[in-house]
């Protein structure tokens, strides 16, 4: 086990088995030394987890606990493109979607499950730029889509 899958293991958490990809593209593309992960949904188990809007069939820390869950995926197919998440060196950037009713304007404290978790689980190379939207729709009506930008080494 790498240390940062030990590091998962303590926090309580643990990698799902990778998701696939939902359409016309790959779960990640590497070019340099970025791993570009596609957007994940918070699914476990084939299934997904939180479905509706933010601010009205889910609240924000039922939609933070699944940005949590979309990092899990999305680490989950970092791990499967890397061979091993010790080959992370930094995040770089989340971009998170938050499916907000009309108005909402606190989807940086949904997005916050995603950015914590990220320190919690890489320390300081786990500190990244974001943007945390509010949209009108997401996939298959889920809350939240969380997507990521790694630094790997070799």
């Amino acid at each position: 086990m790498s240390s940062v899958e030990a590091r998962l293991t303590e926090l309580g958490s643990t990698l799902p088995t990778p998701p696939a990809a939902a359409g016309a593209y790959v779960p990640a593309v590497r070019t340099g030394n970025l791993l570009y992960l596609a957007g994940t949904l918070p699914m476990k188990d084939g299934k997904v987890t939180s479905l509706g809007k933010v601010g009205r069939e889910v609240d924000i820390a039922q939609a933070a606990e699944a940005a949590k869950l979309c990092v899990l995926n999305a680490l989950a197919n970092a791990k499967v493109a890397l061979g091993s998440l010790d080959r992370v060196s930094r995040v770089v950037m989340v971009n998170g979607f938050v499916n907000g009713v009309d108005g909402f304007s606190d989807s940086p404290k949904v997005l916050n499950g995603a950015s914590e978790f990220l320190l919690q689980v890489f320390g300081d190379a786990g500190k990244h730029a974001r943007a945390a939207v509010s949209v009108n729709g997401l996939p298959l009506g889920v809350s939240v889509e969380v997507q990521i930008v790694l630094e790997v080494r070799d």
